[in-house]
């Protein structure tokens, strides 16, 4: 059995609550933040890997729901590599591009720590129920109904964005108009996809607001959202993995502060 397959424990982490999760994405992102170096990048990437084995996602989810993360890494690693800081011997000249030993280190730490930012940080979020984050963000962190409720809308309107842009893609190909031309298609298509989601929002905003939700009054909550041991769990692992980031690069001596 694959390592990312589900089983029956790992569906543990759907239960966790929201907000604990988005807690340990900070954690996380905060410590790789900090410095830029490829040690504190890589250990908190190895330490991740193994967590990420009971995030209940089969192979072939996990690898298409981060292949964002997958085509960011690399690019940014290029770009620094040809165009970040000189320093040390150098390799290869030409123009802007200059590679020494200096923007090698930095583009291989940088693209670990893309990797080791947005891996967690995406698995995590898909396994968040909209419904679930805005009782939590309510209920736990406190925060107003107005934003909670109108963030919940938002969320529950991104899912939408695919089948709306299926459906222009094939309302174009019907009228004749979309088989040639793929950039400008592609533009026509992002363009008309704008226009729907503003007016789809204005509709859903006004709808809210006639039924009382952009109202002052004090909520009340038909789901009780609990933060107990497993969110406690979950937080404590982020911040032993942060720790531990932070602690190699600094033993090692890779540490580089990101300011100055």
């Amino acid at each position: 059995m694959s390592i990312l397959t589900p089983t029956k424990g790992a569906q543990t982490i759907y239960r966790i609550n929201p907000v604990a999760k988005l807690a340990t994405a900070f954690l996380l992102s905060l410590a790789l933040i900090l410095t830029i170096d490829w040690l504190s990048a890589a250990t908190a990437l190895v330490l991740e890997s193994v967590l990420l084995a009971w995030a209940g996602l089969s192979v072939r989810q996990f690898f298409f729901r981060t292949i964002p993360v997958w085509i960011a890494a690399p690019t940014a690693g290029l770009t620094t590599l040809l165009y970040g800081q000189a320093s040390g011997q150098s390799h290869f000249e030409f123009g802007l591009i200059h590679v020494t030993d200096g923007s090698i280190s930095l583009a291989v730490a940088t693209a670990l720590r893309v990797l080791a930012i947005g891996l967690p940080a995406i698995v995590l979020f898909v396994t968040i129920d909209p419904t679930d984050l805005a009782d939590g963000l309510a209920q736990v962190w406190h925060l107003p109904s107005r934003f909670v409720l109108g963030a919940l809308a938002g969320l529950r309107l991104v899912g939408l964005f695919l089948d709306d842009w299926r459906s222009l893609e094939l309302a174009r190909r019907a009228r004749g108009v979309g088989d040639r031309g793929r950039i400008r298609r592609i533009l026509s298509q992002a363009f008309a996809l704008l226009v729907l989601s503003i007016r789809r929002g204005s509709k859903l905003a006004t709808a809210m607001e006639a039924r009382g939700f952009g109202g002052d009054t004090e909520r009340t909550w038909a789901r009780e959202s609990l933060f107990g041991w497993r969110e406690l769990v979950l937080i404590g692992i982020g911040a032993v993995i942060a720790a531990a980031a932070i602690a190699a690069a600094v033993l090692f001596g890779t540490w580089n502060f990101i300011v100055g």
